[in-house]
């Protein structure tokens, strides 16, 4: 089973993106209980997580509370037909990212092999958890009106946490990691 490492915003960074996110779910009927807003960090095959969750708890020690800038939209065509906000790659968000991927590859995990392809992103619609598949010509019109809606702003990043990929937001969490205040 894969398990993944996120990024979680606070609650006012969240509330914009969430509301971005139900305007294309309630327009496209795509989900019946939205996912979770989260920036994906890690992708993890099969860990031993009684040996995992210490090894993140060090990485993430010396990390306090940071910013992303989201930089307009995003959108990866089928088969994933997924419409997201880009996250600028530099800053805390990629040197977190590279730190667990590298620390955690010299640990013996199975990690992603080449994460500087890895767009950072944020899905706001996609066809995981998907009540209906969407359509070529709905998804792009939600990945035009999102790229109109022109978003720049400042995000901020308090908390990493290990998810299950299932969508029931109270059994996904393995652990949570919060980030120390500034």
């Amino acid at each position: 089973m894969k398990y993944y490492l996120v990024a979680l915003f606070d609650e006012e960074s969240q509330k914009s993106m969430e509301e971005m996110q139900r305007k294309i779910s309630k327009k496209y009927k795509i989900y019946r209980s939205t996912p979770a807003i989260h920036l994906t960090l890690e992708v993890i095959d099969n860990p031993n997580l009684e040996k995992l969750i210490p090894i993140i708890q060090d990485i993430l020690k010396p990390y306090k509370r940071f910013k992303v800038s989201v930089d307009g939209a995003l959108c990866f065509d089928s088969p994933y037909k997924s419409v997201n906000l880009k996250i600028e790659n530099k800053g805390y968000a990629i040197r977190i990212s590279r730190n667990l991927n590298e620390i955690l590859k010299l640990s013996g995990f199975n990690v992603r092999e080449n994460i500087d392809k890895w767009d950072l992103h944020v899905a706001l619609a996609n066809t995981n958890y998907a009540a209906r598949e969407w359509s070529n010509k709905e998804y792009n019109a939600a990945c035009e009106v999102t790229k109109m809606e022109n978003v720049n702003k400042m995000a901020t990043v308090d908390r990493i946490e290990l998810w299950k990929p299932i969508n029931n937001k109270k059994e996904m969490i393995v652990k949570s990691f919060p980030l120390r205040e500034y």
